[in-house]
């Protein structure tokens, strides 16, 4: 079934469910991701799907409310992030219950203006799959936004260290991942990142600890000190 930019949700979603593959939809579980409407559609088929029906942003939003894992990854894929709105990512951010979805969704949410002003809104956020979002965005946002000054990154390394301490899995691996992105971004940002990697590492603190040993490991590695290297 072949879809096209005038592709109704409707359309879509059959087109989707006749693509569920119970083989990947048990490898996703395996991988912790929240199976209960998911179709196992997967990378390659999402993204061929991306390019036939192209962006439309009121029909993501349609996509979105169907509660269907795939529709709305595909949702996060043809959404528009010049008109999506703080009120949709807040809503679409109350429905995350994987952190595919989240980490999936935050490219898309820091390709808005306003991304930064909701990092701290979703670091003191005590859901596990909001929380995840703020640092995601972070890690995201250090990648993809060459644009990002280096001391606005680095002012995020004190919401790291206060929510270092989350043990919650998908909180504690999206700070480390957040820490470690920072660090190996350039010189500039690579010692005040280590610096708080050591910090942590050297906590009471069963979580925070894991959080520096790891990112302690990376960035003192002989791969990432080559590439930094003047």
């Amino acid at each position: 079934m072949t879809l096209t930019p005038a592709s109704s949700v409707d359309e879509i979603v059959a087109c989707l469910q006749l693509l569920r593959n119970e083989a990947n939809i048990a490898g996703m579980a395996r991988f912790g991701i929240d199976t209960t409407t998911a179709l196992g559609i997967t990378t390659p088929q999402m993204q061929a799907l991306v390019r036939q029906v192209k962006r439309d942003h009121r029909r993501a939003l349609a996509l979105w409310d169907t509660g269907l894992r795939d529709a709305r990854m595909l949702a996060i894929l043809t959404a528009d992030p010049k008109v999506l709105s703080a009120d949709e990512v807040r809503a679409w951010a109350g429905d995350f219950n994987s952190w595919e979805i989240v980490d999936t969704a935050a490219d898309l949410f820091t390709e808005t203006p306003y991304w930064r002003d909701l990092v701290a809104e979703f670091a003191a956020d005590e859901r596990e799959y909001v929380r995840r979002t703020a640092f995601a965005m972070i890690a995201g946002a250090t990648v993809h936004n060459k644009d990002e000054p280096d001391r606005a990154l680095l002012g995020y390394l004190p919401l790291i260290e206060k929510h270092a301490t989350d043990p919650r899995n998908f909180v504690r691996k999206a700070v480390n991942w957040a820490l470690r992105n920072i660090g190996k971004r350039n010189r500039t940002c690579h010692a005040p990142a280590l610096a708080l990697a050591e910090k942590l590492a050297a906590s009471d603190d069963r979580t925070a600890r894991w959080i520096g040993k790891d990112a302690v490991r990376e960035l003192t590695s002989e791969k990432i000190l080559k590439r930094l290297k003047p």
